[in-house]
Protein backbone atom coordinates (compact mmCIF):
# COMPACT_ATOMS: atom_id res chain seq x y z
CA UNK A 1 0.00 0.00 0.00
CA UNK A 2 1.31 3.29 -0.85
CA UNK A 3 1.33 5.61 1.98
CA UNK A 4 -0.26 8.55 0.46
CA UNK A 5 -3.13 6.72 -1.41
CA UNK A 6 -6.07 8.62 -0.45
CA UNK A 7 -8.67 5.54 -1.54
CA UNK A 8 -11.72 5.52 -3.87
CA UNK A 9 -12.58 8.59 -3.38
CA UNK A 10 -9.93 11.42 -1.65
CA UNK A 11 -10.48 14.50 -0.02
CA UNK A 12 -11.80 16.58 -2.72
CA UNK A 13 -14.97 14.65 -3.10
CA UNK A 14 -18.21 15.08 -1.73
CA UNK A 15 -17.90 11.48 -0.08
CA UNK A 16 -15.30 12.83 2.06
CA UNK A 17 -17.58 15.66 2.59
CA UNK A 18 -20.83 14.09 3.51
CA UNK A 19 -19.09 11.14 5.63
CA UNK A 20 -17.55 13.18 7.70
CA UNK A 21 -20.57 14.41 8.68
CA UNK A 22 -21.03 12.26 12.59
CA UNK A 23 -25.27 12.67 12.15
CA UNK A 24 -24.74 10.13 9.55
CA UNK A 25 -25.25 7.72 12.56
CA UNK A 26 -28.82 7.95 11.84
CA UNK A 27 -28.63 7.27 7.87
CA UNK A 28 -27.30 4.27 8.97
CA UNK A 29 -30.84 3.22 10.46
CA UNK A 30 -32.64 5.03 8.14
CA UNK A 31 -31.11 2.99 5.34
CA UNK A 32 -31.96 -0.35 7.48
CA UNK A 33 -35.65 0.36 7.78
CA UNK A 34 -35.96 0.97 4.28
CA UNK A 35 -33.96 -2.03 2.71
CA UNK A 36 -36.43 -4.01 5.14
CA UNK A 37 -39.44 -3.10 2.99
CA UNK A 38 -37.67 -5.53 -0.30
CA UNK A 39 -39.13 -8.57 0.88
CA UNK A 40 -35.88 -10.64 -0.83
CA UNK A 41 -33.63 -8.67 0.55
CA UNK A 42 -34.88 -9.00 4.38
CA UNK A 43 -35.76 -12.46 4.09
CA UNK A 44 -32.16 -12.57 2.89
CA UNK A 45 -30.63 -11.16 5.83
CA UNK A 46 -33.57 -12.93 8.27
CA UNK A 47 -32.42 -16.04 7.13
CA UNK A 48 -29.10 -16.09 7.40
CA UNK A 49 -27.55 -13.77 9.75
CA UNK A 50 -27.23 -13.84 13.55
CA UNK A 51 -28.60 -10.34 14.16
CA UNK A 52 -30.87 -11.09 16.97
CA UNK A 53 -27.86 -12.85 19.16
CA UNK A 54 -25.49 -10.07 17.21
CA UNK A 55 -27.17 -6.86 16.80
CA UNK A 56 -24.13 -4.59 17.74
CA UNK A 57 -21.45 -6.78 16.59
CA UNK A 58 -23.23 -6.51 12.77
CA UNK A 59 -24.21 -2.87 13.27
CA UNK A 60 -20.21 -2.50 13.66
CA UNK A 61 -19.17 -4.50 10.98
CA UNK A 62 -21.27 -3.07 8.31
CA UNK A 63 -19.93 0.66 10.08
CA UNK A 64 -16.97 -0.45 9.22
CA UNK A 65 -17.13 -1.69 6.07
CA UNK A 66 -18.78 1.84 5.11
CA UNK A 67 -15.76 3.52 6.62
CA UNK A 68 -12.85 1.35 4.46
CA UNK A 69 -15.12 1.98 1.29
CA UNK A 70 -15.08 6.03 2.35
CA UNK A 71 -11.74 6.42 4.10
CA UNK A 72 -9.48 3.32 3.50
CA UNK A 73 -6.90 3.31 0.79
CA UNK A 74 -8.16 1.99 -2.44
CA UNK A 75 -6.00 -2.26 -0.98
CA UNK A 76 -8.05 -2.07 2.15
CA UNK A 77 -11.21 -0.80 0.24
CA UNK A 78 -10.70 -3.39 -2.06
CA UNK A 79 -10.18 -6.48 0.25
CA UNK A 80 -12.89 -5.50 2.44
CA UNK A 81 -15.16 -5.55 -0.64
CA UNK A 82 -13.90 -8.91 -1.95
CA UNK A 83 -14.25 -10.20 1.80
CA UNK A 84 -18.47 -9.18 1.86
CA UNK A 85 -18.76 -10.64 -2.20
CA UNK A 86 -17.08 -13.46 -1.10
CA UNK A 87 -19.69 -13.74 1.95
CA UNK A 88 -22.99 -12.97 -0.27
CA UNK A 89 -21.25 -15.70 -2.74
CA UNK A 90 -21.83 -18.57 -0.49
CA UNK A 91 -25.41 -17.29 0.85
CA UNK A 92 -29.29 -18.52 -0.51
CA UNK A 93 -32.45 -17.52 1.04
CA UNK A 94 -36.18 -18.78 0.43
CA UNK A 95 -38.73 -17.10 -1.12
CA UNK A 96 -41.63 -17.18 1.52
CA UNK A 97 -44.25 -16.74 -1.11
CA UNK A 98 -42.77 -19.01 -3.96
CA UNK A 99 -40.68 -21.54 -2.09
CA UNK A 100 -37.48 -21.34 -4.75
CA UNK A 101 -34.57 -20.40 -3.41
CA UNK A 102 -32.19 -17.36 -4.28
CA UNK A 103 -29.08 -15.97 -4.21
CA UNK A 104 -28.82 -12.72 -2.38
CA UNK A 105 -25.94 -11.51 -4.53
CA UNK A 106 -28.80 -11.24 -6.93
CA UNK A 107 -28.13 -7.77 -8.94
CA UNK A 108 -31.65 -6.62 -8.08
CA UNK A 109 -30.66 -7.13 -4.75
CA UNK A 110 -27.41 -5.85 -4.32
CA UNK A 111 -29.00 -2.43 -6.47
CA UNK A 112 -31.92 -1.83 -3.60
CA UNK A 113 -29.30 -2.07 -0.65
CA UNK A 114 -26.86 0.18 -2.28
CA UNK A 115 -29.02 2.91 -3.60
CA UNK A 116 -30.91 3.06 -0.16
CA UNK A 117 -27.45 3.18 1.85
CA UNK A 118 -25.88 5.94 -0.36
CA UNK A 119 -29.50 7.90 -0.52
CA UNK A 120 -29.93 7.26 3.01
CA UNK A 121 -26.36 9.20 3.57
CA UNK A 122 -27.00 11.96 1.34
CA UNK A 123 -30.58 12.69 1.85
CA UNK A 124 -29.59 12.46 5.72
CA UNK A 125 -26.47 15.00 5.48
CA UNK A 126 -28.88 17.83 3.22
CA UNK A 127 -31.51 17.80 6.27
CA UNK A 128 -29.28 17.76 8.59
CA UNK A 129 -27.69 21.20 7.01
CA UNK A 130 -24.28 19.78 5.40
CA UNK A 131 -23.27 22.43 3.71
CA UNK A 132 -23.88 20.61 -0.45
CA UNK A 133 -25.36 21.81 -3.66
CA UNK A 134 -27.76 19.78 -5.83
CA UNK A 135 -24.78 19.36 -7.80
CA UNK A 136 -23.42 18.36 -5.17
CA UNK A 137 -25.74 15.46 -4.28
CA UNK A 138 -25.27 14.48 -8.18
CA UNK A 139 -21.93 14.06 -7.80
CA UNK A 140 -21.75 11.89 -4.44
CA UNK A 141 -24.27 9.87 -6.21
CA UNK A 142 -21.64 9.77 -9.60
CA UNK A 143 -18.72 9.33 -7.07
CA UNK A 144 -20.78 6.45 -5.63
CA UNK A 145 -20.62 4.62 -8.19
CA UNK A 146 -17.55 3.08 -7.68
CA UNK A 147 -18.65 1.38 -3.96
CA UNK A 148 -21.55 0.07 -6.12
CA UNK A 149 -19.07 -1.98 -8.74
CA UNK A 150 -16.85 -3.25 -5.43
CA UNK A 151 -20.13 -4.49 -4.29
CA UNK A 152 -20.43 -6.51 -7.81
CA UNK A 153 -22.89 -4.58 -9.64
CA UNK A 154 -22.30 -2.92 -13.37
CA UNK A 155 -22.09 1.01 -12.51
CA UNK A 156 -24.12 1.24 -16.07
CA UNK A 157 -27.05 -0.45 -14.23
CA UNK A 158 -27.24 1.54 -10.89
CA UNK A 159 -28.70 5.27 -10.27
CA UNK A 160 -26.15 8.14 -10.63
CA UNK A 161 -27.86 11.69 -9.90
CA UNK A 162 -31.04 12.76 -7.21
CA UNK A 163 -33.55 12.85 -10.66
CA UNK A 164 -32.24 8.82 -11.49
CA UNK A 165 -32.51 7.57 -7.96
CA UNK A 166 -36.06 9.26 -7.28
CA UNK A 167 -36.92 7.43 -10.63
CA UNK A 168 -35.61 4.23 -9.51
CA UNK A 169 -37.73 4.27 -6.31
CA UNK A 170 -40.56 4.78 -8.36
CA UNK A 171 -40.06 1.80 -10.29
CA UNK A 172 -38.91 -0.18 -7.42
CA UNK A 173 -42.17 0.70 -4.89
CA UNK A 174 -44.70 -1.60 -6.12
CA UNK A 175 -42.78 -4.50 -5.30
CA UNK A 176 -41.70 -3.17 -1.49
CA UNK A 177 -44.72 -3.94 1.31
CA UNK A 178 -44.83 -4.81 4.83
CA UNK A 179 -43.82 -8.47 5.64
CA UNK A 180 -43.44 -10.31 8.75
CA UNK A 181 -39.90 -9.94 7.83
CA UNK A 182 -40.35 -6.40 7.52
CA UNK A 183 -42.29 -5.48 10.84
CA UNK A 184 -39.68 -8.14 12.85
CA UNK A 185 -37.07 -6.12 11.38
CA UNK A 186 -38.68 -2.60 12.87
CA UNK A 187 -39.79 -3.82 15.67
CA UNK A 188 -35.75 -5.54 16.44
CA UNK A 189 -34.36 -1.58 15.34
CA UNK A 190 -36.55 0.20 17.47
CA UNK A 191 -36.25 -2.65 20.60
CA UNK A 192 -32.69 -4.69 20.32
CA UNK A 193 -31.31 -6.13 22.94
CA UNK A 194 -29.10 -3.56 24.86
CA UNK A 195 -25.19 -4.36 25.33
CA UNK A 196 -23.22 -4.32 28.33
CA UNK A 197 -26.00 -5.60 30.79
CA UNK A 198 -27.81 -1.72 29.83
CA UNK A 199 -31.35 -3.82 29.32
CA UNK A 200 -33.54 -1.43 30.98
CA UNK A 201 -32.17 1.18 31.62
CA UNK A 202 -32.09 5.40 30.38
CA UNK A 203 -29.94 3.87 27.85
CA UNK A 204 -33.02 2.03 26.42
CA UNK A 205 -34.95 5.32 26.44
CA UNK A 206 -32.43 7.07 24.56
CA UNK A 207 -32.01 4.07 22.09
CA UNK A 208 -35.63 4.79 21.04
CA UNK A 209 -34.79 8.22 20.31
CA UNK A 210 -32.24 7.42 17.91
CA UNK A 211 -34.22 4.73 16.34
CA UNK A 212 -37.42 6.79 16.32
CA UNK A 213 -35.54 9.78 14.57
CA UNK A 214 -33.99 6.98 12.25
CA UNK A 215 -37.41 5.88 11.05
CA UNK A 216 -38.41 9.48 11.01
CA UNK A 217 -36.00 10.56 8.51
CA UNK A 218 -37.47 8.13 6.18
CA UNK A 219 -39.33 9.73 2.81
CA UNK A 220 -43.25 9.66 3.31
CA UNK A 221 -44.24 6.98 1.03
CA UNK A 222 -41.74 4.32 2.62
CA UNK A 223 -43.51 5.74 6.58
CA UNK A 224 -47.05 5.05 4.88
CA UNK A 225 -46.01 1.57 3.97
CA UNK A 226 -45.35 1.04 7.44
CA UNK A 227 -48.64 2.18 8.34
CA UNK A 228 -47.56 5.35 10.20
CA UNK A 229 -48.30 8.79 9.26
CA UNK A 230 -46.63 10.69 6.42
CA UNK A 231 -47.07 14.06 7.49
CA UNK A 232 -45.33 16.95 6.18
CA UNK A 233 -45.47 18.01 9.36
CA UNK A 234 -43.49 15.34 10.74
CA UNK A 235 -40.82 15.71 8.01
CA UNK A 236 -40.72 19.47 9.25
CA UNK A 237 -40.30 18.19 13.19
CA UNK A 238 -37.38 15.46 11.77
CA UNK A 239 -35.57 18.12 9.90
CA UNK A 240 -35.39 20.51 12.49
CA UNK A 241 -34.52 17.81 15.26
CA UNK A 242 -31.44 16.37 13.00
CA UNK A 243 -30.06 19.92 12.83
CA UNK A 244 -30.17 20.81 15.92
CA UNK A 245 -27.94 17.44 16.80
CA UNK A 246 -25.76 17.94 13.88
CA UNK A 247 -24.80 21.16 15.86
CA UNK A 248 -24.82 19.22 19.24
CA UNK A 249 -22.28 16.68 17.55
CA UNK A 250 -20.30 19.44 15.95
CA UNK A 251 -19.19 20.63 19.07
CA UNK A 252 -17.62 17.17 20.50
CA UNK A 253 -13.85 16.72 19.65
CA UNK A 254 -13.05 14.42 16.59
CA UNK A 255 -11.47 11.43 19.13
CA UNK A 256 -15.23 11.32 20.08
CA UNK A 257 -17.08 11.29 16.90
CA UNK A 258 -14.81 9.40 14.28
CA UNK A 259 -12.86 6.20 14.13
CA UNK A 260 -9.71 5.22 13.41
CA UNK A 261 -10.13 4.65 9.78
CA UNK A 262 -11.09 8.60 9.54
CA UNK A 263 -8.21 9.60 11.39
CA UNK A 264 -6.13 7.21 9.16
CA UNK A 265 -6.80 8.68 5.91
CA UNK A 266 -6.29 11.64 7.66
CA UNK A 267 -2.69 10.95 7.82
CA UNK A 268 -2.14 9.68 4.31
CA UNK A 269 -3.79 12.73 3.31
CA UNK A 270 -0.90 14.87 5.27
CA UNK A 271 1.76 12.35 3.89
CA UNK A 272 0.56 12.85 0.07
CA UNK A 273 0.74 16.91 1.13
CA UNK A 274 4.33 16.63 2.21
CA UNK A 275 5.63 14.34 -0.52
CA UNK A 276 4.12 16.84 -2.68
CA UNK A 277 6.24 19.83 -0.82
CA UNK A 278 9.14 17.76 -1.64
CA UNK A 279 8.75 17.14 -4.88
CA UNK A 280 7.85 20.49 -5.49
CA UNK A 281 11.55 21.73 -3.59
Amino acid sequence: MHEADAGLFGPDSVTWRVHAEPVLWFAGLRALYLQALYPRVVEGVVQNSDYRGDAWGRLLRTANYVGAVVYGSTAEAERAAARVRGIHRRLQARDPDTGKEYRIDEPDLLRWVHVTEVESFVSTAWRAGCPISEDDVDRYYHEQLRAARLIGLDPATVPDSHRAVQDYYARIRPRLWLSDGAKETARFLAVPPMPWGLGWTPARAAWLGVSGLGFGLLPRWARQIYRMPGLASTDLTVTLTVRALRRAIGALPDSVTRGPIYADAMRRVAAAARQDMTSAL
